[in-house]
């Protein structure tokens, strides 16, 4: 049942509150909504020239919105078409909200056609990039030994059994030593098994024997210098140092070693649906994209290698 004095930035924030309690997003991503709706919630006041309840934000038109994505586009900080496109779909999700549990609904929407964005691929780095990736940070000579097989270890979980940064470092003490098979939850609470190869249990293994802490069963299993968990920008910055070690492109990130585990596995005739599995990917048509990978590897192979090419 629609609240008539519901305030616009309630309305937000009941949807900021559906997105992070029911949908349970990421913080990450409940951030960037929160962002592009206080930006939405703005426009309009400054554009109507005042505070606007439930009942205004139903009444928004189709040149209101256009408005606001070409104002976005072209502020401060420009927004790119892809970015757009990600605001004006946070946009139709909020107004999809207040039909649904608000009974206000917003027709001029459906008038608003997002700009034209064409497919990013995955950018995987190879597979001796990959080896040498796993293998640089224990020829640093900075580096303590037991950090050096942390760093080791956690980037041999994200290529080896195609873990996100955040799925590797949720692991807890009582994970390891690592079964045949872990069990992962990933985004969407979404259940997944993802095989661990002898390999990864090694590399977790030569960290636990390093480590000097004493780990309680429920604590973070990789830990910090000072010995808190350890942080997903660790793990960033750790990788944009040894890139820049082994001279590598900036694509060579973390969640590269991600899209590696899966375009070598399906170079390696790994079927698409085995892949979406192991990935855990809501839909195949995310996993499809890398076959464009592979197949684009295959092309460029074959002009470099053809004498006509």
């Amino acid at each position: 049942m629609a609240d008539a004095g519901l305030t616009a930035d309630q309305a937000l924030l009941a949807w900021l509150e559906h997105l992070a309690h029911e949908r349970r997003l990421s913080p990450r991503t409940l951030e960037a909504y929160g962002h592009i709706g206080r930006h939405y919630v703005a426009f309009l006041e400054r554009h109507r020239g005042g505070p606007q309840r439930l009942a205004d934000l139903g009444a928004v038109t189709a040149a209101e919105v256009r408005a606001h994505l070409a104002e976005r586009r072209s502020g401060d900080r420009p927004l790119n078409a892809r970015s757009l496109s990600q605001t004006l779909a946070a946009i139709r999700g909020f107004h999809v909200f207040l039909d649904r549990r608000c009974g206000t609904p917003a027709p001029q929407l459906a008038l608003v056609r997002g700009p034209r964005v064409k497919p990013s691929l995955p950018r995987p780095v190879t597979e001796d990039q990959a080896m040498g990736l796993l293998h640089e940070p224990e020829a640093d000579p900075d580096a303590e030994p037991w950090e050096a097989a942390r760093d080791r270890a956690v980037l041999t979980l994200l290529y080896g059994c195609g873990l996100r940064i955040s799925e590797a470092l949720t692991l807890k003490r009582s994970d390891a030593p690592l079964p045949d098979a872990l069990r992962i939850t990933g985004k969407g609470d979404k259940m997944r098994l993802a095989p661990v190869l002898p390999q990864v249990r090694e590399a977790v293994d030569a960290y636990l024997a390093l480590q000097p802490f004493i780990l309680e069963a429920d604590q973070s299993l990789f830990r910090a210098k000072r010995g808190g968990p350890l942080s997903p920008r660790h793990v960033q910055a750790t990788v944009q140092r040894l890139r820049g070690r082994l001279g590598l492109p900036a694509s060579a990130t973390p969640h590269a070693l991600r899209h590696s585990f899966a375009t070598h596995l399906l170079g390696a005739g790994a079927d698409l649906r085995s892949i979406q599995e192991l990935l855990g990917h809501a839909s195949l048509s995310t996993t499809q994209k890398y076959t464009q990978v592979d197949a684009a590897r295959l092309l460029a192979a074959y002009a470099d290698a053809h004498p006509r090419g």
